[in-house]
């Protein structure tokens, strides 16, 4: 991949609470905000960077998908309108964003159970999309939901999406080769659901082009079906997998193969989706939140490999309990969680971003090392009131550059059956911290 610079930015400043940290906060747009669709954890990503620039991607008011960028160092977004649209009244119908190494914006847009939407930028750097077109002309009718897109270190990119249904499908995996300009098939079932559950995944590249796979189980629609968190890896770019002791995998990956890292049952209120990232050895981390045996609040916890294993931190003191189920977007108390990490000379510090209904629905930042016993710092950032946000970031500029870019837009979400509330369009603002900003505010 090549090297990303940033210089100072320069735009409106906001003071975090009870620390002297500066981070910067940028208006990019108005959104739409009667359902969460612009701000759903699944959308990978919101923001992406290459070495000249940083992209966003989001719906207006009328449901036109915006492209946006703007020089690193500056606040001034260029933002267009695409002649592409989506269904905003559903909150899967998420857009998502990619830049490989030549510079080519690639974005996908508008699924739940729908044909393939993916389109790419007539040049590199540009806002202009070309047509709709389709991949590998497989598995790509109705049936595509979760579109996400990752990086590798030799300016490839992997695609993954759910081929199905909620508690029956599959997932997809391909792959784009920047040399030759095509994308190739990888696997038409990776983890297959056999027709009778499915993986609610994410996936996390490492420095070294590792690919890292976490998942939960769900066996029908309803929510509360959910269980076990499960880890596979893949040394070779997704062809080949193992489980976490590393021995090889069949494929497609499958219920009864040993893949569990974390036994949680069904109606422990576990969440759809999982976050991930490595640490600078490649060990991977992951976070979600579920309810544990005997207790009814929820709690955010990160499990994270090391050489003696699998280790489990609980990451939160809720206090309020509640319970996930039955179909649909849910208008839940809490978002998934963003995790990230950070070398700290021989340890990890993790940085876990989510929000909470217990601090008014307010941005929290979470941070600890690792350790026989982690501690976990809690800031709360008042001034980021977001409603039914979940965080998405700009993955490749925290990796290379170790800015934190955060996507943030105050949003709405009606209760099941992807019902909007009433909410006029909020600003779209992406918010910015770096590492050495990061380390006071943790203080």
């Amino acid at each position: 991949m090549k090297k990303l610079f940033v210089i100072g930015m320069v735009a409106l400043p906001l003071i975090l609470a009870s620390c002297n940290s500066r981070p910067v906060v940028t208006r990019v747009g108005e959104g739409w905000a009667r359902t969460s669709v612009n701000a759903t954890i699944f959308r990978k990503n919101s923001l992406v960077s290459d070495e000249e620039f940083q992209y966003v991607a989001y719906y207006d008011s009328t449901g036109v998908m915006m492209l946006g960028k703007r020089k690193h160092g500056s606040s001034n977004w260029q933002v267009e309108a695409t002649p592409y649209t989506g269904n905003v009244r559903d909150a899967h119908n998420i857009i998502s964003l990619m830049v490989d190494g030549d510079g080519y914006l690639h974005v996908s847009w508008d699924h739940h159970g729908h044909p393939l939407n993916y389109a790419r930028s007539l040049a590199p750097q540009s806002l202009e999309l070309g047509p709709k077109v389709n991949m590998v002309n497989d598995l790509e009718d109705d049936g595509v939901t979760y579109p996400e897109f990752y990086t590798l270190p030799d300016g490839d990119i992997l695609f993954v999406y759910r081929y199905g249904a909620s508690g029956a499908g599959n997932i997809v995996l391909n792959r784009y080769r920047q040399s030759a300009g095509n994308w190739v098939r990888v696997h038409d079932n990776l983890v297959s659901g056999e027709g009778q559950r499915n993986a609610y995944w994410q996936m996390a590249v490492d420095n070294d082009g590792g690919v890292h796979l976490s998942w939960v189980w769900r066996t029908t629609w309803d929510v509360e079906t959910n269980h076990n968190l499960c880890y596979a890896y893949s040394p070779d770019g997704g062809y080949t997998w193992r489980n976490s002791d590393g021995a090889p995998l069949s494929l497609p990956i499958t219920y009864e193969q040993p893949t569990v890292i974390v036994e949680i049952p069904q109606k422990s209120s576990l969440i759809n989706q999982t976050s991930m990232t490595t640490d600078a050895s490649g060990n991977p981390a992951i976070a979600s939140y579920w309810t544990a045996r005997g207790d009814s609040v929820p709690q955010f916890n990160v499990v994270y490999r090391t050489e003696e294993g699998w280790q489990l931190s609980r990451a939160s003191k809720r206090s309020t309990p509640f319970y996930l189920g039955g179909g649909g977007t849910r208008r839940i108390p809490v978002s998934r969680p963003q995790l990230l990490s950070e070398d700290v000379g021989g340890s990890t510090r993790f940085y876990l971003i989510y929000r909470d209904e217990e601090v008014g629905n307010a941005v929290v930042l979470a941070s600890a090392d690792t350790g026989t016993d982690m501690q976990w710092t809690t800031r709360v950032e008042e001034s980021l009131i977001v409603d039914q946000w979940e965080p998405s970031y700009d993955t490749e500029l925290w990796r290379n550059k170790g800015v934190l870019s955060l996507f943030v837009q105050r949003v709405g979400q009606g209760e099941g059956g992807e019902r909007e509330v009433e909410l006029a369009p909020q600003p779209v603002r992406v918010f910015d911290l770096d590492k050495r900003a990061l380390k006071r505010y943790f203080k």
